[in-house]
């Protein structure tokens, strides 16, 4: 079976759970909420060695081929892109479908939340949900093996043998995730009722979902198929499934790395010198899904607020800050359009310092399709830098986990 058919299948199971088992006592939601963190503190904790053990051996590699310059380009080229792009669809559909105003809720906010630079700078060492610090110092010590190769065999006949070990941890680890995402799937549902049952989300789900939709089926699919020359770019969106079920399901894009990188490199056939990388480098900062969905609840907020036409000096701002801040979301594997929401409803003033109080009903559904459009970008910009790169042995789709 499939990898994707075993996450449905879980995916499956745990929404049905929502509906038949009672989940309304505060007990039972306790156990749940307490699964659910489990799971996700597993899958995190099973990719600190595989990314460690990965980006060591994959920068010796690119830098033994000569292919670091050229990497780093296309690396840092469809980060940019996909992300300014994203902020442009999503502010310009916003601006452009009036979607209803929200009822004004009088919940006050006790607690603000904030980005600072210097912290995140200084995140880089210490442990925590911010992938980066594994990931420079495993690059650090393959790029130090590769500066003198003689002397340096033995680390990196290690770093290659843990590495090997450390994918074989992996693949286990998203196979036990299909029970896992019973879990996560279940949790979703209870939210999504939550929502629904609410009412005035519709109207932004719908336009969440069109704009999904357009993304995954034909966006990415024709820039592929202009960048590449790829005569089957929906292969690329095959191999995204699990993934987009993975973040979707759980909102956590640290997990969707336990699937993202095994698809990349059992599916697609992307090298590990490539996949080790680039995969963690877009779900760090390549977060355009988090800028598309900031900027249309900000939109809607501000209608809310405000019946006034939005100026297009205003539609700029949205779009800049939007895009902006999703580079510092790399801390906030979950929540992080949330987060970007607050900090630019405090930026923008004027009396809307409050209005991400609005969604927060709505936050888990709104990450979750931020970070199933975050999956989906990462899966393709990692195709587009192999093939650039051609650090990539293309296969059948009967060969695709």
């Amino acid at each position: 079976m499939k990898l994707w058919m075993k996450y449905l299948l879980g995916i499956v199971l745990g929404v049905a759970s929502a509906f038949i088992i009672p989940l309304n006592s505060p007990q039972s939601t306790a156990i749940l909420d307490f699964v659910v963190n489990i799971v996700l503190r597993i899958g995190r904790y099973a990719l600190i060695p595989s990314l460690f053990f990965g980006a060591g051996i994959a920068v010796f590699r690119l830098r033994d081929g000569g292919l670091t310059s050229l990497s780093a380009i296309w690396i840092v080229s469809t980060v940019v892109a996909s992300t300014a792009l994203l902020a442009f669809l999503g502010t310009l559909s916003a601006v452009l479908i009036k979607l209803p105003p929200l009822p004004i809720t009088a919940e006050k906010s006790f607690s603000e939340i904030s980005i600072s630079v210097t912290d995140l700078i200084m995140s880089v060492f210490p442990e925590g949900t911010f992938l980066l610090p594994c990931c420079v110092f495993g690059g650090a010590v393959g790029g130090a093996c590769a500066t003198d190769k003689s002397a340096s065999k033995q680390a990196v006949g290690t770093l290659e043998s843990f590495s090997n070990v450390a994918y074989s941890m992996l693949c286990f680890f998203s196979d036990m995730m299909t029970i896992g995402i019973m879990a996560l799937s279940c949790r979703w549902a209870l939210n999504f009722a939550t929502v629904l049952k609410a009412g005035v989300f519709l109207p932004l789900i719908t336009i969440l979902t069109v704009n999904l939709l357009l993304v995954a089926f034909v966006i990415y699919p024709l820039i592929l198929r202009f960048i590449c020359h790829d005569p089957r770019p929906f292969k690329v969106l095959y191999a995204s499934v699990c993934p987009f079920l993975t973040a979707f399901f759980s909102g956590d894009t640290n997990l969707t790395l336990l699937c993202s990188m095994r698809h990349g490199k059992d599916s697609l056939g992307i090298r590990r010198r490539t996949n080790a990388v680039t995969f963690p480098v877009f779900s760090i900062f390549a977060r355009g899904g988090s800028v598309l969905v900031t900027s249309i609840c900000f939109v809607v907020i501000l209608r809310t607020y405000s019946y006034l036409e939005i100026s297009f000096s205003d539609t700029l701002w949205i779009g800049t800050m939007s895009f902006l801040l999703s580079f510092v979301l790399g801390g906030f594997s979950s929540g992080g359009p949330f987060v970007a929401l607050t900090i630019l409803c405090t930026m923008y003033g004027r009396g809307f310092s409050s209005g991400y109080l609005l969604l927060r009903t709505a936050s888990p559904i709104i990450c979750a399709y931020a970070a199933g459009i975050d999956a989906i970008t990462a899966m393709f910009g990692s195709y587009i830098v192999a093939v650039k790169t051609r650090t990539i042995e293309h296969r059948a789709l009967k060969q695709f986990i």
